[in-house]
């Protein structure tokens, strides 16, 4: 029997912080169905995910992944930059 590996989980979202050291906010949003009305609603998460580099600015769309508690809020880690935010 051999020892399977544990998959972490990967989400995409949406950079609306980086004003910590090392770190940053990350809006994830999804579509549920209303269950009474049966229309689409966004609903989203903020969650804090780490950026060693601090290499991620406002706006850039992120994949990050599930990690170990890194801090009291912050359990994600950025795996790669999937589009930068337009310079302004």
């Amino acid at each position: 029997m051999g020892e399977q590996q544990k998959i972490a989980r990967t989400m995409q979202g949406l950079v609306v912080s980086n004003r910590m050291d090392k770190t940053i906010a990350v809006r994830i949003e999804r579509r549920i169905k209303h269950p009474l009305y049966k229309k689409y609603v966004k609903k989203s998460t903020k969650v804090l995910a780490h950026d060693e580099q601090n290499q991620c600015r406002e706006g850039d769309k992120v994949t990050i992944q599930e990690s170990r508690p890194l801090s009291k809020q912050k359990s994600w880690m950025l795996v790669n930059i999937d589009e930068r935010a337009a310079e302004i």
